[in-house]
């Protein structure tokens, strides 16, 4: 039964109408805006009559740096979700939405795998409810006034050198990351210097899912900085008098989406923004009208904890009020192997040293984990090849770490399979805690802040800062930014900038080469190394091999 494709398993799911899915909840049908038959939006009228009710208990769903070999946290996410409510609970999952660029990159499609995926999954990794496609148009809308308004006799001052704000485009399309706009002549504007990032990288996105409701939507967009005058006096959206047609573009795009598992329970997809570009948390909406809804919602952050749990835990639970009463850690033995300096080609071998070996890059996320004062749990995701005694080896190492973990099989039996996690999360959510903390304090120095999750959290001797960032960072604490928490853009790979640095190094600085105020969002992010805002195709992309087959199905997706 487990050897059938994901996208086999998808199709052959026995679905239930969208409206019974709401039912589980307690939404009706008058509050369920369907998208066809097995997707719906939820109605913020709904959302704000249910805003007094208690919440239930938050349990995120995290990872080790992400290898090649796979590390199946979404699967875990939902598996986990599914095993809560087989085992009695009132449980609800809330993940991120699928980005187009990397579905037809490197990535392929990103709704779980195996019997812990959530449907319809071909529509998830597509167009969806639009919600991408109405960020891109408001992002870009702004992108035209600003331009517009510096044509009709620049009334703002806007020095065209200054222009902060970026167009971005859902694909990956490394052309576009440095472009020259403007040119063909008078009619055409004034040329200067531009770019695109992908829309998961956008303020918009983030706003859309750090906002608490469509007044906030809309303040928040105003408040985003798009350009600067001679003087540097900052010139925001408001001033261009983008704000409202912006909300109105994002109208239906922030209400949370309803969806299902193949077995039927509840999941919220919504918003979608990177984690090492961006701070790789779903919605806020979404989570907190979980969290009314039923008694555990099962979320999770992207890529591994030292970057997605870092974020949810310093900017989306910051800025929220949340705080998640248990952690479940993802990790496999293939990937411990690769920490261990195995090769992907010899995976399938038995090799309990390289799992050995390989298990200092879990410990490490245990710790940080641990250090925000929340429990947790490590999950092995089970893969057909591992053998017992390496699965051993890891149960053994994390024993060490003052931590337990738990064999899970849920991508071959679905709930069946993650019973001993669900039981387990659930003992931990009820029990007491040390009390949620996080990295920095809000009136830490903004270059401090950086400085305090690269040595607590990636373990670095400290940061590289030029006297030209640092200035900048001075000048946005100056503006009354300072008390703003930082997103680090960051490789997801490594601990370090450098992606082909596994384990857990020491002896390394991060470099930060470029800063930018997200005074709408409400964080600073920082550009360390490397890492780009707009991806580039690779060699071979996953575009290549998606197509309809005669059926008319999509074929290569998953």
């Amino acid at each position: 039964m487990a050897h059938k494709s994901d996208i086999e398993i998808a199709r052959a799911a026995q679905k239930r109408t969208i409206q019974d899915i709401g039912a589980q909840l307690g939404i009706g049908l008058d509050d369920l805006l369907p998208y066809g038959h097995d997707k719906a939006k939820v109605s913020q009228s709904f959302i704000d009559s249910i805003k007094d009710r208690p919440d239930g208990k938050l349990i995120l769903v995290t990872a080790i740096n992400p290898t090649p070999a796979g590390e199946g946290k979404t699967t875990t996410t939902v598996g986990l979700g599914d095993g809560l409510n087989a085992i009695g609970k009132r449980a609800a999952i809330c993940i991120r939405e699928a980005s187009l660029g990397p579905n037809f990159g490197m990535k392929g499609g990103a709704a779980g795998g195996g019997y812990a995926q959530i449907v319809p999954m071909e529509e998830m990794n597509l167009h969806f409810t639009g919600d991408f496609h109405a960020i891109t148009s408001a992002h870009n809308l702004l992108a035209a006034m600003i331009d517009n308004s510096v044509y009709w006799g620049n009334p703002l001052d806007i020095d065209v050198r200054r222009v902060v704000w970026r167009r971005v485009l859902d694909m990956n399309d490394r052309a576009l990351r440095q472009i020259t706009a403007s040119l063909g002549g008078v009619a055409n504007g004034f040329p200067r210097e531009a770019g695109f990032d992908i829309t998961v990288a956008s303020e918009v996105m983030a706003i859309l899912c750090l906002a608490r409701d469509l007044k906030d939507l809309e303040k928040r967009l105003g408040d985003m900085i798009v350009a600067y005058t001679r003087e540097k006096k900052p010139i925001y959206c408001r001033d261009i008098q983008a704000d409202g047609a912006m909300t109105v573009l994002l109208k239906d795009a922030m209400q949370p989406n309803l969806v299902q598992t193949l077995e039927n329970n509840p999941a919220f997809v919504h918003g979608g923004p990177f984690a090492n570009i961006a701070h790789g948390c779903n919605s806020v909406i979404a989570t907190t009208t979980a969290l009314k809804l039923a008694d555990y919602v099962v979320t999770e952050a992207g890529f591994g904890a030292d970057l997605g749990a870092e974020k949810f835990m310093n900017i989306k639970c910051r800025k929220a009020g949340l705080a998640p009463s248990c952690v479940v850690l993802v990790a496999t033995v293939r990937a411990m192997k690769m920490n261990g300096g195995v090769a992907k080609a010899d995976l399938g071998a038995e090799n309990v040293q390289a799992v050995r070996d390989g298990c200092a890059n879990l410990g490490r996320h245990i710790e940080n984990v641990k250090s925000f004062g929340v429990p947790v749990v490590v999950a092995i995701n089970h893969f057909v090849t591992d053998t017992d005694a390496e699965v051993q080896t890891v149960k053994d190492y994390v024993a060490t770490q003052a931590s337990e973990a738990i064999l899970c099989k849920h991508w071959a039996q679905g709930s069946a399979g993650i019973t001993d996690l669900a039981t387990r999360v659930a003992e931990l959510a009820e029990g007491e805690t040390d009390g949620f903390t996080t990295t920095y304090p809000d009136d830490m120095a903004l270059a401090d802040k950086i400085e305090a999750i690269a040595k607590q959290i990636y373990r670095a001797d400290g940061v590289q800062i030029d006297g030209k960032i640092r200035a900048q960072l001075h000048e946005w604490e100056a503006q009354g930014y300072g008390h703003l928490p930082v997103c680090m853009a960051k490789t997801q790979y490594s601990f370090t900038t450098d992606p082909e640095v596994r384990g857990a190094p020491t002896g390394f600085t991060i470099p930060v080469r470029e800063v930018r105020l997200s005074a709408g969002a409400g964080f600073v992010v920082a550009i360390c190394g490397e890492i780009m805002t707009m991806p580039g195709l690779p060699r071979v992309p996953s575009a290549n091999t998606i197509r309809l087959n005669e059926a008319g199905q999509i074929e290569g997706l998953f």
